[in-house]
């Protein structure tokens, strides 16, 4: 079975709030033995399956997505997996956004789509109708990526940024996710309580939520991308100890550290290789 993913570079003016775009391809369903497991990132996703449909499932829901319907991805912190509505060829397109660039194009409580997929016409109603019958109608990728990109850059364009989030996400990558909520209180001059609201408004997770994810991904995206040393090199630059580690990856993968390594996730892996 035959498995493709092309990255593909985000128009300049959504630089910054799209992280990743890209094309996947495949030939047919993913082998039964592979795990098809997509662990959080920290972004909210836009997916346009263009050729079969998609399904997901996580410990809180299952759902289809039909052959050329906008779907919608809130951010997560359980492990999804992925498949086919069939066994036959597939064709994807896959937007990620970043922690601050969601809340700009879907101007909604974050937390209220938080490990769950909708139509993005059900959350948006008739002008994301109007661009998912537009992209269907061209049959062309490259066509279909400069519909739904001009129809992201019209919606940047009706919303303003929140300078206070921005600023606290920045500290958050900047400390690789090792800053303290004690800390951004202090940078920013609002309490804990005021700095949880808003990032479940904005982003969908907590702080410290958030943070986890981020140090978490700096172990998990280098082993998925071959280097397979990555969980003893770099584990005590992001986690008090062993044991600490092994919760947070039970926590995003399902499995131990061990177990994981032995399982194949060739589908899950592919998205960090692009």
């Amino acid at each position: 079975m035959r498995m493709q993913l092309t990255p593909i570079k985000p128009h300049p003016q959504l630089k910054g709030y799209v992280s990743k775009i890209w094309v996947f391809e495949s030939s047919g369903r993913v082998p039964a033995e592979d795990m098809r497991l997509i662990v959080p990132n920290g972004m909210v996703k836009l997916t346009i399956p263009f050729k079969n449909g998609v399904s997901g499932r996580n410990t809180e829901m299952f759902y289809l997505s039909k052959e050329s319907r906008l779907t919608l991805i809130g951010i997560g912190d359980i492990p999804a997996i992925i498949d086919l509505e069939e066994d036959a060829p597939s064709g994807n397109i896959g937007i990620e956004f970043s922690p601050v660039g969601a809340y700009r194009f879907f101007q909604l409580p974050q937390s209220a789509i938080k490990n769950r997929i909708f139509l993005l016409e059900d959350v948006l109603g008739k002008t994301a109708r109007d661009v998912q019958e537009r992209i269907a109608n061209h049959p062309s990728i490259p066509q279909k990526l400069q519909i739904v990109q001009q129809y992201l850059i019209s919606m940047l364009r009706l919303s303003q940024a929140d300078a206070v989030i921005d600023y606290c996400i920045d500290c958050i990558k900047k400390s690789n996710g090792m800053i303290t909520v004690g800390a951004l209180q202090s940078k920013t001059g609002y309490s804990s309580r005021w700095l949880y609201d808003k990032f479940m408004d904005k982003v969908g997770l907590s702080p410290k939520n958030l943070s986890s994810i981020i140090r978490f991904q700096r172990i998990y995206a280098p082993w998925a991308r071959g280097h397979e040393h990555a969980f003893k090199d770099k584990l005590y630059d992001y986690f008090y100890d062993q044991a600490h580690f092994i919760k947070e990856f039970k926590r995003f993968t399902g499995s131990s550290p061990l177990k994981y390594v032995k399982s194949e996730n060739e589908f899950g892996r592919l998205f960090y290789k692009g």
